[in-house]
């Protein structure tokens, strides 16, 4: 436990695995308790491994630099990362203008993280070493690919971080997959499978009749109408039919 948050049960996570990012940002929708354009990454942040699967944990955060030389010490996150429940996402803000001048995460880091118990790392800057990460099943969210690690080295750690366009503080819970990286209300996650799957349902059920013989399309309007009323019908916590 931290000062962020109580962990949640394994159970919980490995039924969010169960699930891709759209679905689960669908599902989030049904309890209100954000606006819909908001709790995600922007779309340049990518996945680097998408045959890795879903990638779920909770945030350790810092921000780094690799334009020039430093002039003190460089910080570590290792004490930080520690104090995080695992599963670990490190999220780190670069802040070169403009950002991926130099990676910080490669296949030294990446193996130091993980035995640490981070399951991958996001960032707004670059990234290197792919095949060598890839190997240990170590995920990279990342804006672009890089050659040199430059200057690389970490200006803060354990405060809220700005990448993609989202706010991300510590503790904060992560899911990302092929798609991209979105932010988990934790008041809500235990609660998130059983709505996301009344959403598949409802939209499966609808796709089915598209696909099928009794397809008309006068009854189109009526039928997405249905569907949407399924898919925006709010709901309390635990409040789940």
């Amino acid at each position: 436990m931290t000062r962020w948050c109580s962990p949640l049960d394994e159970s919980v996570f490995e039924a969010l695995k169960n699930y891709d990012s759209p679905t689960l940002s669908n599902a989030i929708e049904l309890f209100d308790v954000r606006a819909r354009d908001e709790g995600y990454l922007s779309h340049q942040v990518r996945c680097m491994f998408p045959d890795l699967g879903v990638m779920v944990g909770y945030a350790a955060t810092a921000t780094m630099r690799a334009r020039g030389k430093p002039t003190g010490d460089s910080r570590s996150a290792w004490a930080h990362v520690r104090e995080v429940p695992a599963p670990r996402v490190m999220v780190v803000q670069d802040l070169d203008e403009p950002p991926g001048h130099g990676a910080l995460w490669g296949e030294v880091q990446a193996s130091t993280f993980t035995a640490l118990g981070c399951v991958g790392a996001v960032t707004d800057g670059c990234v290197r070493d792919l095949a060598e990460a890839h190997a240990i099943g170590f995920q990279f969210y990342a804006q672009s690919v890089g050659v040199s690690h430059g200057y690389a080295r970490i200006e803060s750690v354990g405060e809220p971080v700005t990448v993609g366009g989202q706010t991300v503080a510590p503790g904060d819970l992560i899911h990302a997959d092929q798609h991209g990286v979105l932010l988990i209300p934790t008041e809500i996650a235990a609660e998130l499978p059983a709505a996301a799957d009344r959403l598949i349902a409802a939209e499966q059920e609808f796709i089915r009749w598209v696909r099928s013989g009794d397809f008309d399309p006068d009854l189109l309007a009526e039928r997405r109408s249905t569907l949407q009323e399924a898919m925006h019908t709010k709901l309390a916590p635990s409040k789940i039919p």
